[in-house]
C-alpha cells in the first residue's frame, strides 16, 4: 500500500460510549471507535451486530441515547441528517442512489443542498469541469446513469461525495454488485483517494480479503457491542472471525459426494421472454443441469438472472422455447410443482417467498398445509402444523421467539433459514435458488451453503443464480455465465478463473 502524503494520527471522526436503545432491546451498548484520518477504516460483524444502528447515529438518521460523536477531536451534535452533511460525513449506499435516467453531471448538481430553484447550468458545467479536473479518474458524464456499468455507477457515488466536499465517506458493501476487475479497480481508486489525503473511508463489508488488501484499521462488533479491534496488518481471517462469531473459523464447507447423473434433471430450450424496463429478455438456447448437480450461473445483476428465476417460478410468461423437468414439460403451478418435486427459492424471501404477516409456523407451512400422513386434505390441521414447523426451526436453528410470530420480525438471516427449511424439506429433485446468502453474516452464509451442498449430495439438480462470484465458485460443479439475458460462457468450477469469468460478465471477453 502506498502512504505517500497520509496523516495517521489525528482523528477525522471518533464515537466515544455510544449506545442506542429501542424500549428494552439495547441496539448499541457503549462503542466506542476512532476513524484516523487518512485512513480506511473496516467495520465488521454479523447480521445484527449493530454496525448500522452505529452507521445510523453517526449520519444523524438515529440520536444516541448515550454517549459522544467528536469530529477534528471536537465534540459535535449530530440529529439528524443534515447536520452531518455539514459536517462533511457521507455515505455510499449498497444500492445505488442514483436518479438513472438523469446523466451523472446532473446526478451530481442536484445533490447539493444549496441548488438553486432555477439552475444556470453553464456555471454549473463549470463548476464541475474545476472538480473533475482534480479527479483523478474519468466518466462520462453526460450519459445517462443507468446505462453506465455497475463499477461506473459505483464510481459516480463516490464520484458525488467528493463534490459534496465530504471528509469521511462510509461504504456500504461497496463491492457487492461488481465484477473482479470492477471491484479491484474502485477500492484501488478509493485507497489512491485515501492516500492522497483527499478523504478518510469507513468500509462496511463481509469480505476479509478486502479488509486485508485495502484496510488500515479494523474494529469489530458483536451482538451490539465492541468485540475488538487493531491494525489490518495484524489480523488474520481467523481472527477476525472469531470477533465476529465467537469461534475461530465459520463452519466448514459440507464434503461434496458423488457425481452428476447422466440424464438432465432441467432442461431448458430456446427459451425467449419479452424484454422490459430497456432490457433484453431471455434468450437461452440450451441449459441442463443434472441430479447431484449445482450449475452456477454468474452474472451483474440485470442480465436476466431474475427473470430466469421468475420464468422457472411461473411468474414471467415465456414467448417461445420449452422447459421440462425430468422429461416433463414445465410450467410451474403447485401440482406440477409438488409431483416434480421442484423448489424455487428467489431473492429477499420475505418479499417474494413468504407473506410477512403471517406467523413463522403458518409461513413453514404453507407448501404441505392442505396435505397430510393419507394425502389432501380440507381442513386445517393445527395441530399438525404446529409440530411440523417446530421440527424446522430447531433442524434449521431459526431464531424466533415463537412458531406463531409473524415471520417479518425475523432478521434477514432468520428469514432465510425458515424458508429454506420449508423449501429443503421433503424430496427435492430441482432446486432453484438466488442469491441465497445475500446480506447474511459469515456464519449464516455458510450455514446456508452447507444445506445447498447437502441437497446436491441427497441428489438434488441445484440451479444456483448469485452475483457473488466467490459464492458461485465456492458451490458449482459447473459455471455459466449470462450477460444481457444469453448465457454467453461456461467452464467446470474446478480451476476456473475469476478474472475470465468477470470479462464474461461484462462482456469484454
Amino acid at each position: 500500500m502506498m502512504t505517500t502524503g497520509r496523516r495517521t494520527e489525528a482523528s477525522e471522526v471518533e464515537a466515544v460510549g455510544l449506545t442506542k436503545r429501542f424500549g428494552s432491546f439495547v441496539a448499541l451498548d457503549h462503542v466506542s471507535l476512532k476513524v484516523r484520518r487518512g485512513t480506511v477504516h473496516a467495520l465488521l460483524g454479523e447480521n445484527g451486530a449493530g454496525k448500522s444502528t452505529f452507521v445510523k447515529c453517526l449520519l444523524g438518521y438515529y440520536k444516541a441515547d448515550e454517549g459522544d460523536l467528536l469530529v477534528d477531536g471536537r465534540e459535535v451534535s449530530i440529529g439528524r441528517p443534515a447536520d452531518a452533511d455539514l459536517l462533511g460525513l457521507g455515505m455510499v449506499y449498497q444500492h445505488f442512489t442514483l436518479v438513472p435516467s438523469m446523466s451523472a453531471a446532473e446526478n451530481l448538481v442536484m445533490a447539493r443542498a444549496d441548488i438553486p430553484a432555477v439552475i444556470n447550468w453553464r456555471l454549473e458545467r463549470a463548476r464541475l469541469a474545476d472538480f473533475l479536473s482534480r479527479m483523478p479518474f474519468r466518466l462520462p458524464m453526460d450519459a445517462p446513469v443507468g446505462s453506465l456499468a455497475a463499477g461506473e455507477r459505483q464510481k459516480v457515488e463516490i464520484l458525488k461525495q467528493l463534490y459534496l466536499s465530504r471528509r469521511l465517506i462510509v461504504l456500504d458493501e461497496p463491492t457487492s454488485t461488481l465484477t473482479p476487475q470492477e471491484a479491484t479497480e474502485v477500492l484501488g481508486l478509493v485507497r489512491g483517494l485515501v492516500d492522497a489525503g483527499e478523504i478518510s473511508v469507513m468500509i462496511i463489508t463481509h469480505k476479509l480479503k478486502e479488509v486485508a488488501a485495502y484496510a488500515d484499521d479494523v474494529t469489530v462488533l458483536r451482538k451490539g457491542r465492541f468485540a475488538g479491534a487493531g491494525r489490518a496488518a495484524d489480523l488474520d481471517a481467523a481472527a477476525l472471525t472469531a470477533m465476529m462469531i465467537g469461534e475461530a473459523h465459520a463452519p466448514k464447507p459440507i464434503e461434496r459426494r458423488g457425481v452428476p447423473g447422466s440424464s438432465a434433471r432441467l432442461r431448458i430450450r430456446d427459451l425467449k421472454t419479452a424484454g422490459d424496463l430497456g432490457r433484453p429478455g431471455l434468450s437461452i438456447g440450451d441449459l441442463a443441469v443434472h441430479p447431484r448437480e449445482i450449475v452456477g450461473i454468474a452474472g451483474v445483476s440485470g442480465n436476466g438472472q431474475m427473470d430466469l428465476v421468475e420464468v422457472l417460478g411461473a411468474q414471467r410468461a415465456a414467448t417461445a422455447g420449452t422447459v421440462q423437468v425430468k422429461d416433463t414439460p414445465f410450467a410451474g403451478g403447485r401440482r406440477a410443482v409438488r409431483e416434480l418435486g421442484v423448489r424455487v427459492l428467489p431473492e429477499e424471501p420475505l418479499r417474494n417467498a413468504s407473506v410477512p404477516g403471517m406467523s413463522v409456523s403458518e409461513n413453514m407451512n404453507l407448501r404441505e398445509f392442505d396435505h397430510g400422513a393419507r394425502g389432501r386434505r380440507f381442513w386445517l390441521d393445527a395441530g399438525a402444523m404446529a409440530r411440523r414447523a417446530r421440527g424446522m426451526i430447531a433442524a434449521y436453528a431459526v431464531r424466533t421467539p415463537s412458531a406463531q410470530a409473524p415471520i417479518s420480525a425475523l432478521s434477514g438471516g432468520n428469514v432465510q433459514r425458515a424458508v429454506l427449511a420449508r423449501e429443503l424439506d421433503g424430496k427435492v429433485d430441482l432446486l432453484v435458488i438466488s442469491n441465497p446468502c445475500f446480506g447474511l453474516d459469515v456464519k449464516a452464509a455458510a450455514e446456508v451453503r452447507a444445506r445447498i451442498v447437502a441437497a446436491r449430495n441427497d441428489g438434488a439438480a441445484v440451479l444456483l443464480l448469485s452475483e457473488d462470484l466467490d459464492e458461485v465458485l465456492e458451490l458449482s460443479d459447473r459455471i455459466l455465465v449470462m450477460h444481457h439475458g444469453e448465457i454467453v460462457h461456461e467452464t467446470a468450477a474446478a480451476g476456473a478463473s475469476a478474472l475470465d469469468i468477470g470479462r464474461h460478465m461484462v462482456g469484454h471477453a
